[in-house]
């Protein structure tokens, strides 16, 4: 990787486009602040379309924001760009990002020590939203024609709900140029081999090491890496390769796993031919030299959004395992097979166990330094005539504030009622399935999603990251033994929140209001077509009636799991995986959207 210099470092930080991000991000922090109750804009005016003008005063201080919003379902801001104003004693104020989270931080309730990280990550955030701006990245338009990895590079937004969702704070000026899934860059990776002493490979039955490998790499790889070891004195079957992110090299393995390679216990090898684009989970590689190939996730230590992204070897050893069974499970279902539905299995792992940090538990960022896993790839699972996009492109806005979202339905020929019926097949009812027959739940937001879209409609969606997101929530489950992670002891009444959280409001939130602002289309039809997709499936399943009537997905309300107040509690490692549900920052209520459009004796058999 060649140095970017001083002057590249900063070509795009032009006061137009800060300007343009600063105003962005304010407005992004006041809808998800106030959806989340940490602050609260009193209405000073009104109009009778349900436009209102806020004021959102800062505490002990002569400074206000204003703005013209309107408020919509489960408590989501749609605020005017062009309306947000800030004054200090009555006097217009330049709008600063990092002077409002200044301004808050009482109301933000974020301590001390904590402040400064999170404001690097609210700054890296705008300044990678500044680069996005200053790109010349397709429009709108032009992205209903493109392809997979070109979709891919081009979302603007990350999570839609994390405010700080851009920290990546390891990265320096070169590193994110070279790795940021934005750049569109690609690269090769370094493969080391790790003796079997300390190497630990999993993988499904039809995978062994061997057999995997030479699809990765190949014979004329496999042999210049054994000719490698060989010349170090040592036995190449003595060892596994191990797939490892440029950047977690340079700066934490070698002077971290020193000790490990002055002994040969880990040997440098160099890199193979292939090229590999990040994805917008910034640890996951496609091959962009071979699409055939899997792809690659890599650990990649970087703090991103609440968390050091390391890998854990407590769960890649049973990934292939659980994935083996999740596909016994599912793929034989008729109504999985109807709705096109299928996870891209993690097939393969191989981590390293550094024996000084060993005893510190998988929960340590320093057991999650050097492993790998490999993941099916969806290109190979496709028609001719299909395509493959990010589900988080239905987010997703140009940089000149045109949606993607209504060009792709437009270009599909369909109503908006219609494409959205195939979407919520392709995408809501597979899990609805997955929770009422198996008791199991996943977490479906944009980027873990991958739609299969047949001439611009979805029909299909692929899954990933399933094996330390999925969940059986009922003992009922027979569970094999080495897989009983995924098995989780939840409240009843926080089963359910799986789709009020992670569907309505971490994803169906923001698609309503696009629609309404971009396409005209009524919140309220958006979300009567959501019901009426639960409704077709509780339908033709009676057999689940009680179910349906305990799990109810037409209550009134839910209560609000908040992932920002989750951040600023604790911003480098934001939730215990192994004890999430006690750590979940549940604060107020929310209105169910779909609870207007419950049928009388829905669950009458």
């Amino acid at each position: 990787m060649n140095r970017i210099s001083p002057k590249q470092a900063s070509v795009h930080l032009t006061p137009k486009h800060w300007y343009k991000s600063n105003r962005h991000l304010i407005k992004k922090a006041i809808c998800e602040f106030y959806h989340e109750l940490l602050i609260k804009p009193t209405i000073v005016s009104s109009s009778k379309n349900g436009w209102n003008t806020y004021e959102l005063a800062v505490k002990n201080s002569t400074i206000k924001y204003t703005f013209d919003a309107k408020l919509l379902h489960l408590r989501h801001l749609w605020i005017k760009d062009d309306s947000l104003r800030k004054t200090d004693n009555n006097r217009p104020s330049e709008l600063d990002v990092v002077s409002f989270f200044k301004e808050f931080k009482s109301d933000l309730g974020i301590d001390d020590a904590r402040f400064p990280v999170y404001l690097e990550e609210v700054i890296s955030t705008l300044h990678g939203s500044i680069y996005k701006l200053s790109s010349d990245n397709l429009t709108s338009d032009e992205l209903v024609h493109a392809d997979f990895q070109t979709i891919e590079k081009s979302m603007t937004e990350g999570h839609p709900g994390f405010v700080a969702n851009n920290g990546r704070i390891g990265f320096d000026s070169t590193d994110y140029q070279a790795y940021a899934p934005e750049t569109g860059k690609t690269f090769s990776l370094i493969w080391l081999a790790g003796h079997k002493d300390h190497t630990h490979y999993s993988a499904k039955k039809e995978l062994p090491y061997k057999i995997l490998i030479e699809q990765e790499l190949g014979k004329d790889t496999i042999t210049r890496f054994n000719q490698i070891i060989t010349e170090k004195g040592q036995h190449p079957e003595s060892y596994y390769f191990i797939p490892v992110h440029p950047w977690q090299w340079h700066n934490k393995l070698v002077n971290i796993f020193s000790p490990q390679i002055a002994k040969g216990d880990l040997i440098f090898l160099g890199s193979n031919p292939d090229q590999y684009q990040p994805q917008q989970s910034i640890r996951t590689l496609f091959n962009i030299s071979n699409p055939h190939k899997f792809y690659t996730k890599t650990a990649l230590s970087i703090l991103n959004m609440g968390f050091v992204r390391g890998l854990a070897m407590y769960y890649l050893e049973s990934a292939p395992k659980v994935a083996a069974w999740l596909e016994e499970l599912l793929y034989k279902d008729p109504y999985i097979i109807e709705t096109n539905f299928r996870m891209l299995s993690e097939i393969g792992a191989v981590s390293f166990i550094n024996p000084y940090f060993e005893a510190l538990g998988p929960e340590s960022e320093y057991n999650r330094l050097l492993a790998s896993l490999w993941r099916e790839s969806p290109t190979n699972m496709i028609k001719r005539e299909q395509k493959l996009m990010t589900m988080a492109a239905f987010l997703h806005i140009d940089t000149n504030g045109e949606a993607f979202l209504p060009k792709l339905i437009n270009a599909s020929g369909l109503s908006i009622d219609d494409w959205l019926r195939s979407y919520l097949k392709a995408y809501l009812s597979p899990f609805i399935h997955c929770f009422y027959k198996y008791d199991l739940v996943f977490m479906p937001h944009g980027e873990n999603l991958i739609m299969v879209m047949d001439n611009n409609v979805p029909v299909g969606s692929f899954l990933k990251d399933i094996t330390d997101e999925a969940t059986i929530l009922s003992p009922d489950i027979d569970v094999p033994e080495e897989i009983k992670r995924i098995y989780e002891v939840v409240p009843d009444d926080i089963k359910i929140l799986s789709f009020f959280i992670d569907i309505f409001d971490g994803f169906f939130r923001y698609m309503a209001h696009i629609l309404e602002e971009h396409a005209a289309y009524d919140q309220n039809n958006f979300w009567r077509i959501v019901a009426e997709n639960i409704q077709q499936y509780q339908e033709r399943h009676p057999e689940l009636n009680d179910k349906f009537d305990h799990y109810d997905l037409f209550a009134g309300e839910f209560q609000l799991s908040c992932l920002n107040r989750l951040q600023l509690n604790q911003n480098r490692q934001m939730i215990d995986m192994h004890d999430a549900v006690s750590q979940l920052q549940f604060v107020g209520k929310l209105q169910n959207p779909i609870a207007i459009f419950k049928k009388e004796n829905t669950f009458t058999n």
